[in-house]
């Protein structure tokens, strides 16, 4: 867990991907300008543990909310990407007393292709690390022309990605295998900004879409060159996204 910015600011929890740690939020640093970020990992994702799988969402969920008790954090607004924003949705559909602004980038209420992240579940803890799959991973995470101008990026996602424990990362997998909000969206009350990426194969447009036409008063934007790490790829857009929400 690390927190930036002023103390004494409105609070803003970011919450990452699958296969991602905190660091995967560096370019939203700007925002602790005026925000008290509080970035932390997924289990068995960076530093935190990881207990034997398999997860479902709400398990991850109830991190946060411990989390947020032991800041003395009642209520905050809310950034996730990926799986973490499966674990924002669930949380402001179940917990509304403890989101104040949602914001929703590159995710979805259900995969169409769920039963495949079984499948990689199985298959990373046969093979005890993610190694074999990395190169398969990041070629949906990034586009191809900002992963060849930005090499250096490219190879410091693929160690963060490789460095997740493959307990984790497979209980983490089965998490969104089970994973379907699509009939809970409306309970959302929370002011809500979807964000895609216009060229994420992992999360299609249409899948926040979907999010955004279920989730009252929603807000959808598309981001161009961008893939499913929409926030590493384009911080700047994301970064006056989110802090227009905010506002």
């Amino acid at each position: 867990m690390r927190i930036d910015g002023p103390l004494d600011a409105a609070a803003l929890l970011l919450v990452g991907s699958l296969g991602t740690d905190l660091g995967m939020w560096d370019g939203q640093l700007p925002l602790a300008e005026d925000l008290r970020l509080v970035r932390f990992d997924h289990r068995g994702h960076g530093g935190s543990p990881a207990p034997p799988g398999p997860y479902q969402i709400e398990d991850l969920a109830g991190d946060v909310l411990a989390l947020m008790d032991s800041l003395g954090l009642g209520r905050a607004s809310y950034a996730g990407l990926s799986l973490g924003g499966m674990v924002g949705m669930w949380l402001a559909a179940h917990a509304p007393e403890r989101i104040d602004r949602l914001v929703l980038i590159c995710t979805a209420a259900r995969l169409p292709n769920a039963a495949a992240y079984a499948e990689r579940a199985a298959a990373v803890r046969a093979a005890g690390s993610l190694e074999s799959i990395a190169d398969g991973v990041l070629r949906l995470w990034l586009t191809g022309g900002f992963a060849a101008a930005h090499p250096d990026l490219r190879s410091a996602l693929r160690s963060m990605l490789t460095a997740t424990d493959a307990e984790g990362y497979a209980g983490c997998c089965e998490a969104i295998a089970g994973f379907d909000l699509r009939g809970e969206l409306h309970r959302i009350a929370a002011p809500t900004l979807v964000i895609s990426g216009a060229q994420d194969a992992a999360t299609p447009v249409r899948l926040q879409e979907q999010i955004a036409a279920s989730v009252p008063n929603a807000r959808h934007e598309i981001i161009e060159a961008a893939a499913h790490l929409a926030a590493v790829e384009q911080p700047d857009r994301i970064n006056q996204l989110i802090g227009e929400h905010l506002r």
